[in-house]
């Protein structure tokens, strides 16, 4: 029964992270980063290279909770490590990859 529960959470979970990836490389204005703030386009020198590279970290950020997801059909344990250090080690390796692609795109 844990593995179906398991499973009902960590799917969505990590298909919600996968879809942020995919609406920020597909997004025609610039995509943000922190909850209610926005960057202008005027900001940005290239916006579909920024929301490329905003995409594909999250979407390297979602791979996390997909093997985190597979990992807890075979190994409970394994899984909950897995998620855990990727949650904690991620979330500042995301605050520095969008600051990195911010000061790279960012109109000078």
């Amino acid at each position: 029964m844990e593995k179906v529960i398991w499973l009902i959470t960590m799917i969505p979970t990590s298909m919600v992270f996968t879809g942020i990836g995919i609406f920020a490389w597909k997004r025609k204005k610039p995509m943000w980063f922190w909850a209610g703030t926005t960057v202008d386009e005027f900001e940005i020198s290239d916006i579909p290279a920024y929301n490329r590279a905003n995409g594909i970290m999250w979407i390297c950020y979602s791979a996390v909770f997909w093997i985190s997801t597979v990992l807890g059909i075979f190994q409970m344990d394994t899984a909950g490590i897995v998620l855990t250090v990727g949650c904690l080690a991620g979330i500042p390796v995301l605050i520095i990859a969008y600051r990195w692609i911010y000061e790279k795109y960012r109109s000078k």
